[in-house]
C-alpha cells in the first residue's frame, strides 16, 4: 500500500491554483500555495475570507495554508506528496517549471498538471522518466469547492501506484467523483460541453430566437439547469468560449466535428469587445444584466441593445415532443440536442472508456440533470439514429452497435451499461459508495405517500426519502415518518433521514400553509403544527437510532427534523438554518426548543439563562444560515460529536456505518430537564437590543411583530417556565392570522 497524502502544493496561485488549494485545507490538509509573482499568494488568501461564496469553508482552513513565491519557498516542495501546478497554458512555461519541480520534489512525490487543453503526452515530451512515472493530469472544475468532477488522465509511463494514489484521496478526502479519462483534447466534459455550448450559441443566432425562448427550450426540457445556455455562459464567462474553443480546435483533427462546429460568432465577438463578458465582468453584463433600477434585461442582437426580460413561453410535453415539433423551440431544441448526443455517442471509445462516464462528466462539470446518453435512452436509441441517418447527420458507430437497446438498464437486480463491444457489463461503484438510485433502481419502497418513502437500505437500516418539490414537509411527510417508527421498530435496527436530490429540505410547504391561511383553515394549520411537533418528538426518543444525512439546503423545517435526530452525518456542503422569520413566522416544530438546550449547554457560554437564550435569538432572528457544515458546528446545528463527510457520494454508506455503530446498547435520551429562561425581563432585553435595529433602519414595523413572537417564545412567557413547544404553537398561529405574514410567505412563492 502506498503512503498516505499528508501535504500538497500548489504551484499558481490564479482563481483556479488558489481554489483547488482551499479545498485541500478543507480537507484540513496543510497546503503549499505558491506562484513566481512575489506576494501574490499572499494576496489570494487574504481575499478568499471576503469572496462570496468563499472557497474556504471554515476560517481554520486559512490556518493550513502557507503562502510563498517559487524563487524564496521552492524548497517547501520537497515535503509534499502531491504538487499541483496550475499556471498558464503555455506548454514552454510548464516545462520549464516541470524541471524546477523534479529539483526538490521528494521521493514518489506526484505531480500533476491542472490543465484542461494540453494534451499528457505534450507535457510529458523529453521528460525524465523518474518523473514521468509520477506525473499525470488533474483536472479540476472551477470553483474547485463546488463542482464535483475530476478529470484523470494517466499514460503507460504513469505507474498505477501514482494514479490510484491521487484518484483514492481526491475522492475521499477533497470529495471529488474521479473520471478516468483518456488523453484526448479537452478530456470529457469540456470536448463535450464546448461542442454543446458552441452549437446551441450558433443555432440561436441563424433561427433568430429571443434568449430567454432559447434558454426555455434548451434548459429544463433537456434537465439542464433553468439559466440554460447563455445563463451558464454568463456564469462562466463570454471570454472563455473563444479561448477553449481556439485551443481544442488547433488540438483536434479539422474533421472533428468539434472543429467543423467552431464558426465565427460576431455577435459575441462584439458584446466581449465592450466589456460585456458575464457576472465576471466590472458591470456583470453579458447576454443578461440587471438594469440599473435592478430589473432583468435581456441582449437583443437585432438592435444591439438590451431590453427588458421577457419571461419565456412554458414548454410542455415530453422531450421527444419538443424535438418532433415544427415550432421554433422544437427546431432550436433538435439542432442542438442532436448533434450533441451523436458527438457524445463518438466520444466513446475515443475520449472516454464508457458511457457511464460521459453521463458523469456532464452531470457533474456542466450541472445536466441527467447525462447525454441518459437522454438517448428517454428518447429511444433506434428514435435518435433514425432522426439523425434522416437529417444526414452521421450515425456515431456506438449508436448503431445499440440497436435500439438501451445504454443502461437493470437486468437480473443489477445495474448495467452498454460496452463498445455491444455486450453489457455491470456497473461497478467505488468501494465505499452506496447510492440510493442503485437500490430505488432494483427495489420498491416499503412505505410511500405523495411526499416520502421509506426505503430498505441493506444491514438492517431503513432511509426515509422526502419527495415533495423542494423536499417541502407536509402532513404526508409526518403521516409517511409516522409508520416508519412504527416499521423500523419492528423490523429494522436504525432509521436513517436522507435525500439525494440537490437539497436535503427547505422546509415546510409554504404554497399549502399559504393557501389554508387564505380560507381561514386555522383548525387544518393547528393540526399540521402539533403533528410536526409530535412526530418530531416521536424520531427523538423513538427506540432506535435516528441518524440525519442531509446535503444542500436543510432549511426551517428541514433544519428542525435535523435537530432531533441522535447524530447527524453531514455533506461538508450542508447549508442549515432556521429561516421560519423571513416568511413571517417562527420555527414551530420544536426548532427553537432543540436550539436553546444546545446553546444552554455549550461550554463556551457564560452560566445562566441568558447568555443562551440571546445567543439562539441572535442566530434566528437574523434567519442565519450555516455556510458550510463546519460552519453549522460553530451555530451549533451540528454538535462537537456530529461527524462530515467531503464527497457526496460517500454520505449514504457512511451514515448507515454511523447508525449501526449506535445499535449495540442503544437507548433512547431521558427526558430533559425544563429549562431555566429569563421570562419578562429577558423578553424586554431582546426587544430593546432589537429597536436599536430598527431605528438604524436594519429591521422593519413588521420584522419586530415576529421578533417579539420570538422572544417571547425563547424566553418561555412572562414568568419564564412555559412550555416552549406549546409558546411555539400559540405564537406561529398568531402570525399567521396576519396580513403581513401572508405577503411574506406570497413573496417567497415562485
Amino acid at each position: 500500500m502506498w503512503n498516505p497524502i499528508g501535504k500538497v502544493a500548489v504551484i499558481g496561485a490564479g482563481v483556479m491554483g488558489a481554489g483547488i488549494a482551499a479545498q485541500v485545507a478543507n480537507a484540513g490538509l496543510p497546503v503549499v500555495l505558491l506562484d513566481d509573482v512575489p506576494g501574490k499568494a499572499e494576496a489570494a488568501i487574504a481575499l478568499m475570507p471576503k469572496a462570496n461564496p468563499s472557497p474556504l469553508m471554515s476560517p481554520e482552513a486559512a490556518r493550513l495554508m502557507t503562502p510563498g513565491s517559487m524563487a524564496a519557498q521552492l524548497p517547501l516542495l520537497s515535503e509534499c506528496d502531491w504538487i499541483i501546478e496550475a499556471v498558464v497554458e503555455r506548454l514552454e512555461v510548464k516545462r520549464s517549471l516541470y524541471q524546477m519541480i523534479d529539483s526538490v520534489r521528494k521521493p514518489g512525490g506526484v505531480v500533476s498538471s491542472n490543465t484542461s487543453t494540453l494534451p499528457l503526452s505534450a507535457l510529458t515530451e523529453g521528460m525524465p522518466q523518474g518523473l514521468a512515472k509520477d506525473f499525470l493530469i488533474t483536472h479540476f472544475f472551477n470553483p474547485p469547492r463546488f463542482m464535483r468532477l475530476l478529470e484523470v488522465v494517466s499514460s503507460e509511463k504513469t505507474i498505477p501506484e501514482a494514479r490510484d494514489r491521487i484518484a483514492l484521496f481526491a475522492d475521499e478526502r477533497l470529495g471529488k467523483t474521479v473520471v478516468f479519462c483518456r488523453d484526448r483534447p479537452g478530456f470529457i466534459a469540456n470536448r463535450l460541453g464546448v461542442f454543446w455550448l458552441q452549437t446551441a450559441v450558433a443555432e440561436t443566432l441563424v433561427l433568430g430566437i429571443d434568449l430567454e425562448e432559447a434558454d426555455a427550450a434548451l434548459g429544463p426540457p433537456m434537465g439542464i439547469p433553468k439559466s440554460g445556455v447563455f445563463g451558464l455562459l454568463d456564469l462562466v464567462g463570454l471570454d472563455l468560449m473563444p479561448m477553449v474553443g481556439a485551443a481544442l480546435g488547433a488540438a483536434l483533427p479539422a474533421t472533428d466535428p468539434l472543429c467543423q462546429a467552431l464558426r465565427p460568432l460576431p455577435e459575441v465577438e462584439r458584446l466581449i469587445a465592450q466589456g460585456h463578458i458575464g457576472r465576471k465582468g466590472r458591470d456583470k453584463s453579458g447576454f443578461y444584466r440587471l438594469s440599473p433600477t435592478r430589473k432583468r434585461e435581456t441582449m437583443d442582437f437585432a438592435t444591439g441593445l438590451y431590453r427588458p426580460y421577457r419571461k419565456p413561453e412554458k414548454i410542455t410535453g415530453s422531450l421527444r415532443d419538443l424535438l418532433r415539433s415544427n415550432t421554433l423551440h422544437g427546431r432550436l431544441a433538435w439542432r442542438v440536442l442532436g448533434p450533441t448526443l451523436a458527438y457524445a455517442a463518438s466520444l466513446v471509445g475515443d475520449a472516454a472508456d464508457r458511457p457511464e462516464d460521459i453521463d458523469l462528466a456532464m452531470r457533474l462539470g456542466y450541472n445536466w440533470k441527467e447525462g447525454p446518453f441518459a437522454l438517448i435512452d428517454r428518447l429511444g436509441s433506434d428514435w435518435l439514429a433514425e432522426r439523425l441517418a434522416a437529417d444526414a447527420i452521421p450515425v456515431p458507430p456506438f449508436l448503431r452497435t445499440a440497436r435500439g437497446r438501451p445504454f443502461r438498464r437493470v437486468h437480473q437486480g443489477r445495474a448495467e451499461t452498454l460496452a463498445l463491444d455491444g455486450s453489457y457489463q455491470t456497473e461497478a461503484r467505488p468501494l465505499g459508495v452506496l447510492l440510493l438510485e442503485d437500490i430505488k433502481a432494483t427495489s420498491h419502497p416499503i412505505l410511500r405517500t405523495a411526499s416520502a418513502a421509506l426505503w430498505d437500505v441493506g444491514d438492517g437500516v431503513a432511509s426515509v426519502e422526502f419527495t415533495s418539490k423542494m423536499n417541502t414537509l407536509d402532513g404526508e411527510t409526518m403521516d409517511l415518518l409516522n409508520l416508519a417508527i412504527e416499521r423500523v421498530q419492528r423490523d429494522f435496527q436504525a432509521l436513517l433521514l436522507y435525500n439525494e436530490t440537490e437539497n436535503f429540505s427547505v422546509g415546510v410547504n409554504l404554497g399549502l400553509a399559504l393557501f389554508a391561511a387564505n380560507i381561514a383553515a386555522w383548525h387544518e394549520i393547528e393540526n399540521l403544527v402539533k403533528h410536526g411537533q409530535t412526530t418530531f418528538q416521536a424520531l427523538k426518543y423513538a427506540p432506535f437510532p435516528v441518524v440525519g444525512a442531509p446535503s444542500g439546503l436543510a432549511l426551517g423545517g428541514g433544519c428542525e427534523i435535523l435537530l432531533h435526530c441522535d447524530a447527524i452525518h453531514a455533506h461538508a456542503e450542508t447549508y442549515m438554518g432556521l429561516v421560519e422569520i423571513g416568511a413571517g413566522m417562527v420555527p414551530a416544530w420544536g426548532g427553537c426548543l432543540e436550539m436553546l438546550r444546545r446553546w444552554s449547554e455549550a461550554p463556551r457560554l457564560p452560566k445562566g439563562p441568558m447568555p443562551a437564550v440571546s445567543k439562539v435569538f441572535e442566530i434566528i432572528a437574523t434567519a442565519t444560515v450555516a455556510k458550510s457544515a463546519f460552519d453549522a458546528k460553530t451555530l451549533m446545528f451540528l454538535r462537537p460529536s456530529d461527524t462530515i463527510v467531503m464527497n457526496r457520494s460517500r454520505l449514504l454508506a457512511e451514515a448507515k456505518t454511523k447508525a449501526l455503530a449506535l445499535v449495540a446498547g442503544y437507548t433512547p435520551p431521558p427526558p430533559p430537564l425544563r429549562l431555566t429562561l429569563p421570562g419578562e425581563s429577558g423578553k424586554i432585553t431582546l426587544l430593546a437590543a432589537a429597536e436599536g435595529q430598527r431605528r438604524r433602519g436594519k429591521a422593519t414595523d413588521d420584522d419586530m411583530v415576529i421578533i417579539a413572537a420570538l422572544a417571547e417564545v425563547l424566553c418561555g412567557g412572562k414568568e419564564g417556565i412555559s412550555n416552549v413547544l406549546e409558546l411555539e404553537r400559540r405564537e406561529v398561529l398568531g402570525l399567521l392570522r396576519r396580513e403581513g405574514t401572508l405577503r411574506r410567505m406570497e413573496r417567497l412563492l415562485p
